[in-house]
C-alpha cells in the first residue's frame, strides 16, 4: 500500500547515504511527479556525480537553437548564467535560476535539456530532483512537516553530490512559506552543518508574471518591433515586483527575493504563430517523418491564437502541439 509523501519520505531519510547496488543497478532515492509520493527509481552505473561541472557549451547551445523556439532571453541567460556558475571552482552561492512565463512557453523544457547536458540520464539521474507543487505538496495541513522534510532531502542529495539538481515546478501553486524553507541553502554560507551547498543548481519554474511578460511582448508586437529588441532590462524588475508582491506566486514576501537569493529571473515570451509551426516541424522531424508544410499549416491554424483580432500569439504556446499533431496523423 502507497505512503502519502511526508511519512515515505521521513523513511527514506533514514536509509543509508549512498544506496547499495542491487542486481547490477543502483537504487536511487529520487522525488518524482506522482500523486504527491515518492516512488523508488532503477538507475544506471553510468549515473555519477558531475562534481567538476562538466558542461558542453557548444552542444548545450545546440541544442537550445535546435529545440526551442522564440525566446532569445531565456536561452542566453540560461547559457550565460550556467557556463559563467560551471567555470567558478569555489562560487559563493548555490546557483538560483527563476523561470517565469505562461503555460507552453518551454520553461519545462529548458530545464530538462539542462538536466540531459549536465547528467546523460537527465530527469532519470538520482541527482536531478523535480518537486510539482500540486503533487508533492498538496495538503497545506502538512506545511511544517513539508518544510522539515523538504530540507533533510535537500541536505542528505547534496551530501551525496555537490553539483545536485534541484527543479521545482508550479511554483506559483506553492503555499505561501514553502520555498523559504530551502532559503540557508541559496544564501553565501561555506557550509552548513559541516555541508557545502555552493555548487548545487536550484530552478524554479512559475506561470507567475506571465501576463506582464505579455503585455510587454504584445506592445512590441503592435508597435512593429522586432521581439529580439526585447531586453532582460525592460521586465526583470517587474518580474521580481510581481513573484514578490502576489500571495498566489510562491515567492510571496519570500526572504529568497527579499534578499537578493535569485541570481537570474529569466522571462519566457509568448510565442508567435511562426514558432508554433517551428516547434511541429521539430516534433514530427522527432517522430522519424518527413515535413510536411500542409500538415504543419493545418495543425499552427488549429491552435487558439490572441489577441481576438489579431491573433498574435498562441495561448497555449506549444504545449498541446504533440496533442494535436498525433489527431491529424
Amino acid at each position: 500500500m502507497e505512503k502519502p509523501l511526508f511519512v515515505v519520505l521521513g523513511l527514506l531519510l533514514l536509509a543509508p547515504a549512498r544506496p547499495e547496488p542491487v542486481t547490477g543497478a543502483v537504487i536511487g532515492l529520487l522525488a518524482v511527479a506522482g500523486g504527491g509520493y515518492f516512488t523508488w527509481k532503477s538507475l544506471s552505473p553510468r549515473n555519477e556525480c558531475n562534481e567538476k561541472g562538466r558542461l558542453d557549451i557548444k552542444a548545450l547551445q545546440a541544442d537550445l537553437e535546435n529545440r526551442v523556439f522564440g525566446q532569445h532571453l531565456a536561452k542566453g541567460i540560461t547559457l550565460r548564467g550556467l557556463s559563467g556558475f560551471l567555470r567558478n571552482k569555489n562560487p559563493r552561492k548555490a546557483l538560483a535560476m527563476s523561470f517565469h512565463g505562461s503555460t507552453g512557453t518551454g520553461k519545462n523544457y529548458i530545464s530538462q535539456i539542462i538536466a540531459q547536458h549536465l547528467y546523460p540520464d537527465g530527469m532519470k539521474s538520482r541527482y536531478v530532483h523535480q518537486f510539482v507543487a500540486t503533487l508533492h505538496f498538496p495538503h497545506i495541513q502538512h506545511l511544517d512537516t513539508y518544510k522539515d522534510q523538504l530540507q533533510q532531502w535537500i541536505r542528505r542529495n547534496v551530501t551525496d553530490c555537490k553539483r545536485s539538481v534541484f527543479i521545482f515546478d508550479e511554483v506559483d501553486k506553492m503555499h505561501p512559506g514553502l520555498i523559504d524553507a530551502i532559503k540557508p541553502y541559496l544564501d553565501y554560507y561555506e557550509h552548513i552543518g559541516g555541508v557545502d551547498y555552493r555548487k548545487a543548481i536550484f530552478i524554479f519554474l512559475s506561470n507567475t508574471a506571465g501576463e506582464v511578460i505579455s503585455k510587454l511582448a504584445l506592445d512590441f508586437w503592435k508597435a512593429g518591433k522586432v521581439r529580439e529588441d526585447i531586453k532582460l532590462s525592460d521586465v526583470e524588475h517587474q518580474l521580481s515586483l510581481s513573484a514578490f508582491n502576489k500571495k498566489e506566486s510562491g515567492f510571496w514576501h519570500s526572504s529568497l527575493i527579499d534578499r537578493n537569493l535569485i541570481d537570474f529571473y529569466v522571462p519566457f515570451l509568448p510565442l508567435e504563430n511562426q514558432h508554433v509551426r517551428m516547434c511541429i516541424k521539430r516534433e514530427i522531424m522527432d517522430r522519424g517523418l518527413l515535413v510536411d508544410d500542409e500538415l504543419v499549416s493545418k495543425v499552427a491554424n488549429d491552435m487558439t491564437y490572441y489577441p481576438k483580432d489579431e491573433q498574435g500569439f498562441s495561448v497555449k504556446g506549444c504545449k498541446v502541439v504533440s496533442t494535436k499533431l498525433g489527431y491529424y496523423l
